[in-house]
């Protein structure tokens, strides 16, 4: 069974930082991109960022360059969002996704169950 678990989702106020964390088990993701992506009330769900297996690789929506930072320890099968300078249109659940290569970064095969992440103004 696949599970992707993600945590430290939040209320802040605009401006602040957050850092989400995307847990992997139940089976090994070596070679998987991970990413992540949002969703917020009433819209579709939207890539934010993605990252290689290798880390070498990496791709960002344009709405959060420049803010937001993804990584990951393939030793811990975790994933990161770093997200800094948060405005209140971030606000959203976020979800972590793994997908098997790179290309195919905006079709995850797998999803978390997402955590909140709310900007208040």
């Amino acid at each position: 069974q696949v599970q992707l678990v993600e945590s430290g989702g939040g209320l802040v106020q605009a401006g602040a930082s957050l850092r989400l964390s995307c847990a992997a088990s139940g089976r090994t993701f070596t070679g998987y991109t991970m990413g992540w992506f949002r969703q917020a009330p009433g819209k579709a769900r939207d890539f934010v960022a993605a990252i290689s297996y290798s880390g070498y690789r990496i791709d960002y929506a344009d709405s959060v360059k420049g803010r937001f930072t993804i990584s990951r320890d393939n030793s811990e099968n975790t994933v990161y969002l770093q997200m800094n300078s948060l405005k209140p249109e971030d606000t959203a659940v976020y979800y972590c996704a793994a997908v098997p290569t790179f290309t195919q970064r905006t079709t995850p095969d797998y999803w978390g169950q997402g955590t909140q992440v709310t900007v208040s103004s």
